[in-house]
């Protein structure tokens, strides 16, 4: 790996993911944004081998950033890293084009393992990972397993009692295009209220209990 490029909205995350690249890989020219739109306009201005990149950033998130680089350079191999348990998202970044997804909770060391995965032209899946990408019928999944992206990042920033125009504004989207979603989301679970999406993600386990 000779260019890394590191997308995390924490500084202190940035540092110690530079710490152990670099103790592993000295010689790679690591560059650091925070931000998904700077993400973005470093793939399209610049030549990387290796994009790691938060899930939950300002702007545009890690996977609207995953989906928009898989277009810019469908070659690039883009690692996802995430607070977000492997069964919340997983499944859906790998199916958009990701070369892997971990959890910031895992050892250090598997940063790099996941890493020398990638850099061999493999995918750094574990095993639960590889259970969960084995085809489920559509009439076994969970209601919210058929939201499309944009509408899960939605029903997730509602249940987590965000407003419509709170939502447009860091989604970069218009107030009008968010009750749409809004209400496609509300039809796909069957859900009526913004209170009963919220005890339908504390219910799943998507949004933390407060």
């Amino acid at each position: 790996m000779q260019r890394i490029l590191l997308a995390d909205d924490h500084s202190f995350i940035r540092l110690g993911l530079i710490q152990l690249l670099q103790d592993e890989y000295p010689s790679a020219e690591i560059k650091e944004v925070a931000d998904g739109n700077a993400l973005i306009k470093e793939v399209m201005n610049e030549e990387w081998d290796l994009v790691i990149s938060d899930l939950d950033m300002p702007g545009k998130t890690g996977l609207e950033a995953l989906e928009q680089i898989k277009l810019l350079k469908p070659e690039l191999p883009v690692l996802i890293l995430s607070i977000f348990p492997e069964d919340l998202y997983a499944v859906r970044v790998l199916k958009a084009g990701a070369a892997g997804y971990m959890n910031k909770n895992a050892a250090p060391e598997e940063l790099i393992t996941a890493v020398q995965r990638i850099k061999l032209g493999r995918k750094y899946i574990t095993p639960e990972i590889a259970e969960k990408l084995l085809e489920t019928p559509a009439s076994e999944k969970k209601p919210h397993e058929l939201l499309s992206n944009r509408e899960f990042e939605i029903f997730k920033m509602l249940a987590s009692g965000k407003t419509t125009s709170q939502i447009a504004e860091a989604l970069s989207l218009a107030p009008t295009t968010v009750s749409t979603h809004r209400s496609r989301v509300m039809e796909k679970l069957s859900l009526s209220t913004n209170a009963e999406l919220t005890r339908y993600a504390i219910t799943h386990h998507l949004i933390s209990d407060v």
